[in-house]
């Protein structure tokens, strides 16, 4: 009983002395064999002090230290796909725009929400397979701050002489654009789009990874109504920038080379950081790059 007594007092000490364990500062240098380079020329990184840990980010885009946790900058939306139409060339496949649904889409969200009809916007097939609708300019709903629903409507009427329309939308693409640079949000096989029918259901949109597609059925078919709503795309959506690790406390590294592949200026930064548990403590190291050609 004393011995047991003995070890858990031990072990309480010990337990007590590691979480008292302060993290030290990192001591941590770099230089660089030359601040200035070509293009595709090897810049050699030499580094002092010995820190558990240590990221590179070359100043590069998608590679910035400063924009390490940024994940929203203003964008504005545009979306683009490519139609056919078969059995007939009436005007019953729409398309609209929401900001009004967050969460779950079903039948009730879909009613309740304001929708905008951008239909006239976009050119549809007319009998031709793959016709593209064009760039859909929503920069007006990107300002809104909210995400931002497509959704395809078809429509159609019991007839006793002409089979209803087939729609395909083979393609689809949504993209954010900033300073003329289109970044991809979503294509047609992760848009996540949602069928929801509201009048015969028995004839209702098909949904693949390759296309959307929708046969209101053959002649006598009853009054159609159909919509494939995608999910929430965020026109202010941005992946955080990332770094290359270089070192952690199993894998120790001394020395480190790297070549640019682009003229410009960088901001080559070293995060470097000590960390015990959760606790950890950081230094920065930055060094001013030009490149040339």
């Amino acid at each position: 009983m004393k011995y047991q007594t003995f070890v858990i007092g031990t072990l309480f000490i010990l337990l007590s002395s590691c979480s008292k364990e302060k993290v030290e500062e990192p001591k941590f240098n770099v230089s660089a064999s030359s601040l200035t380079a070509k293009v595709g020329e090897e810049i050699a990184f030499q580094f002092s002090g010995n820190p558990d840990n240590i990221t590179f980010y070359s100043g590069e885009d998608g590679k910035k230290y400063e924009y390490r946790n940024r994940t929203s900058l203003p964008g504005k939306l545009q979306i683009q796909f490519t139609s056919l139409v078969q059995w007939g060339t009436r005007s019953n496949l729409s398309l609209f725009v929401t900001t009004d649904i967050a969460g779950k889409i079903d039948a009730s969200t879909v009613e309740n929400a304001e929708w905008t009809d951008i239909t006239n916007r976009a050119v549809f097939s007319t009998g031709i397979d793959n016709t593209p609708s064009g760039v859909i300019d929503l920069s007006e709903f990107s300002d809104l701050g909210k995400p931002v629903n497509i959704a395809f409507r078809y429509t159609d009427v019991k007839s006793t002489t002409a089979q209803q329309n087939r729609w395909v939308i083979r393609t689809f693409n949504a993209g954010t654009v900033r300073n003329d640079v289109v970044t991809p949000l979503a294509v047609m096989a992760d848009a996540g789009w949602v069928g929801v029918s509201f009048k015969n259901p028995t004839n209702v949109w098909t949904i693949t990874a390759a296309q959307l597609l929708m046969y209101g059925g053959p002649i006598g078919a009853e009054d159609n109504e159909d919509w494939v709503v995608s999910k929430q795309l965020d026109p202010n959506f941005i992946k955080s920038d990332v770094g290359f690790v270089l070192k952690n406390i199993s894998a120790p590294r001394n020395d480190f080379s790297y070549k640019y592949n682009k003229a410009g200026v960088y901001k080559a930064s070293f995060l470097a950081s000590n960390m015990i548990g959760k606790t950890s403590k950081e230094v920065v190291k930055e060094l001013t790059i030009t490149v040339t050609q």
